[in-house]
């Protein structure tokens, strides 16, 4: 069996992986990796805690994280495919340029 800290240590580097990723990347598709790895991260320490307290209250929590981030992903995914059709980039940095 594996201890709690293991997936809690586990569960931290995978969400200082993403928070790096985010900060230092400049592509919009590996800053939105980076951010479903942060919320991957989170879902795991919902497990791993859910386990050891022996209810199903993080693992109910944990369906409803993933149901969001799967509608996020397909939105997102959407927005990043219609802006590359116009700008032919994704590039952070134009976006940020972008203007209504």
């Amino acid at each position: 069996m594996v201890p709690l800290h293991s997936y809690l240590i586990l569960s931290a580097i995978l969400f200082s992986i993403g928070t790096i990723g985010v900060l230092i990347r400049r592509n919009a598709i590996v800053i939105f990796m980076c951010v479903e790895m942060m919320l991957n991260a989170v879902n795991l320490t919902f497990i791993a805690l859910s386990r050891q307290l022996g209810n199903i209250d993080g693992q109910i929590f944990v369906f409803f994280v993933m149901t969001v981030a799967a509608a996020e992903a397909a939105v997102g995914l959407a927005l990043m495919i219609a802006y590359y059709k116009n700008r032919e980039s994704i590039d952070v940095e134009d976006i940020k340029l972008m203007k209504l």
